[in-house]
């Protein structure tokens, strides 16, 4: 009677076991497989930055207000910057791996942090929101837009402003860099082309209604922008493509992969 109990007990146990190898598998490999989740303490509208380390940069907004750096393989938070506003900014990153951002009210700033410490290396103060994300130029020149009208252009060592430009409404658009060095941007309801260096305005374009989309430049330097007139824009240039810099556009290049490209 013992010798038939162990083997029934036995045979349950080999077809339990069977029937487990034939369910599903899980492939840790597998496409859309989660690898890591963090947890911010709000809702995350900026998109990621990713540095030459694979660092990942995020904001969060309200009640958090926080830029993070994540370990991109982990998920473990390196450090975490916090603002005085909301970031709806995507973080840039400059060819030093300082990272820059914006906050939006009552903040009301454009940050620069060193992308390895977490620690505040100067902060720029607007006269309104910052929605727009920042672009780098090929001598490391930040610009960002403003929600009180204005175009910026910084030093991205010192965070001295060189020069801003009025364009009389919200800049809520992230400017891109040509590569002879002119800088677009949106604001209202023109596309404008401004010297980079100088701040002059090189020449505008209007559409039909408000611009909220942020340029991206061609190859071959054709630009292209969306209104809210219905219509995607496609504008002849003097620019030959981007500029060859740290960062020229929102998400960086036009595939917006959002990450540093390696030289």
């Amino acid at each position: 009677m013992k010798h038939t109990f162990l083997a029934l007990l036995a045979l349950c146990l080999c077809l339990a076991g069977c029937e487990k190898k034939t369910g599903p598998k899980t492939d840790v490999g597998k496409p859309g497989t989660v690898l890591w989740e963090f947890e911010t303490g709000g809702s995350v509208r900026s998109s990621p930055a990713i540095g030459s380390d694979g660092t990942v940069y995020v904001g969060a907004v309200y009640p958090d207000n926080k830029l993070y750096a994540i370990n991109g393989r982990s998920g473990a938070k390196l450090w975490e910057f916090e603002t005085g506003g909301e970031v709806r900014s995507s973080p840039a990153i400059g060819s030093d791996g300082t990272v820059y951002v914006g906050a939006v009210y009552p903040d009301n700033k454009l940050y620069a942090i060193n992308g390895r410490s977490g620690v505040k290396l100067w902060e720029f103060e607007t006269g309104n929101e910052v929605w727009s994300s920042p672009a780098i130029g090929s001598d490391g020149t930040v610009y960002v837009g403003s929600g009180d009208g204005k175009l910026y252009a910084i030093n991205g060592m010192s965070g001295v402003k060189l020069w801003e430009f009025e364009t009389g409404n919200e800049v809520w658009t992230s400017p891109a860099i040509g590569s002879d060095g002119t800088v677009y941007v949106g604001a209202y309801d023109k596309l404008y082309a401004i010297n980079g260096r100088s701040g002059a305005k090189l020449w505008e374009f209007e559409t039909g209604n408000e611009v909220w989309s942020s340029p991206a430049i061609g190859p071959d330097g054709t630009l292209y922008i969306g209104s809210f007139d219905k219509k995607l824009y496609a504008i002849k240039t003097d620019s030959k493509g981007l500029a060859k810099s740290p960062w020229p556009m929102r998400g960086q290049n036009p595939l917006h992969t959002g990450r540093v490209m390696k030289k």
